[in-house]
């Protein structure tokens, strides 16, 4: 038999670790001293010491291992954890294979430009949100705030209750200057009925959504951050799949205060 030191010295495996196997069950010592309480290993113990570590190679956890060793799978069981597992690894290659892609356009931009950008962009996963809106052409991206008033008021007379920032959605399919398709929303936890001018509707969710925020007036330098938020969507290797939201944050009393926080978001995909 080998002390518990000796054991780990010939299996390579630290006696930290073999400890805690014990405790898990993963690997019980052959024999414990009553007396003294030290471990003791036998050489035929090796075998299953190796497995487990192969298995820990492969990714699987402890109690996973535990699982597949002690429960007498059936091998076509052991397959399906297996498959299930390399389906994983190979999700978390590409995971890491896209994170790249993003660390080298980070560089690209900062060796371009010589400094880091003002702007971070984010993926989130959007949940769907109940609001009410209205959907109109507005002489400009700036001049929508009728929609704001006719909408605010309407709410207040049915005592709406709110249930988050205000949320504005771009329509057109590229920028214009004039004669803009705007919706302005609401998001609402309470009971609200529609009008011929008003709808009330669950907002989508969006699974994958570039997501941009930017600090200042909302008509001053806001082409700045759509075409930061541009360059990163095409130079990430996503295409654009959806009207884009502006989500306020914070607003002012005047769409040209600087104390304006906007969250820009596009719905996306992968090319």
């Amino acid at each position: 038999m080998f002390k518990i030191g000796d054991f780990s010295k010939l299996s390579r495996v630290s006696v930290k670790a073999l400890r805690h196997y014990d405790e898990v069950g993963l690997l019980k010592p052959a024999r414990v001293d009553r007396f003294t309480g030290y471990r003791y290993y036998v050489a035929e113990q090796l075998h299953r010491l190796n497995r487990v570590l192969a298995l820990k190679d492969l990714g699987f956890s402890l109690e996973q291992i535990v699982h597949l060793l002690d429960e007498g799978l059936p091998p076509a069981q052991i397959r399906g954890m297996l498959r299930m597992k390399q389906s994983e690894l190979r999700q978390r290659v590409q995971e890491e294979q896209e994170r790249l892609v993003r660390v080298e356009a980070r560089l690209s931009q900062i060796e371009k430009e010589g400094t880091m950008s003002s702007y971070d962009v984010v993926i989130k996963k959007i949940e769907s949100v109940r609001v009410a809106s209205i959907r109109d052409i507005a002489p400009a991206y700036d001049q929508q705030g009728y929609l704001w008033a006719e909408l605010g008021a309407y709410l207040a007379g049915q005592n709406a209750q709110f249930a988050g920032a205000p949320v504005g959605i771009c329509h057109d399919r590229e920028h214009r200057e004039r004669d803009v398709d705007v919706e302005v929303c609401y998001p609402i936890s309470s009971h609200v009925s529609g009008n011929e001018r008003i709808s009330v509707k669950d907002l989508p969710g969006v699974e994958t959504m570039a997501c941009l925020v930017h600090r200042g007036a909302y008509v001053k330098g806001f082409h700045e951050p759509y075409a930061a938020l541009m360059d990163w969507i095409g130079t990430n290797g996503y295409q654009i799949t959806g009207p884009n939201r502006e989500i306020y944050l914070k607003g002012g009393d005047v769409i040209t205060d600087e104390s304006y926080v906007t969250e820009i978001q596009f719905p996306v995909e992968k090319v």
